[in-house]
């Protein structure tokens, strides 16, 4: 099976957030990943339904986690 440019940008926020236990924002994602936010943030809602990303929003900012790092911060 052929990888396609999204199947690449989800294997690439899955790997950068799961080195990232702190949680990262979209704004940090895309400017890791070199997406336009609109396309990182649609990439994390389908993660997120997926249960691979867990979002926290604390005040004015949203953090995205790795599931393997959720537990951590999910007190």
């Amino acid at each position: 099976m052929m990888n396609t440019n999204g199947d690449i940008l989800k294997r690439k926020l899955v790997d950068i957030l799961g080195g990232h236990p702190e949680g990262l924002t979209i704004q940090d994602l895309s400017r890791l990943t070199g997406a336009h936010r609109q396309t990182v943030r649609a990439y994390l809602q389908w993660l997120q339904g997926a249960g691979i990303v867990h979002q926290r929003r604390i005040g004015a900012v949203t953090l995205n986690y790795h599931k393997k790092n959720w537990k951590r911060f999910n007190v």
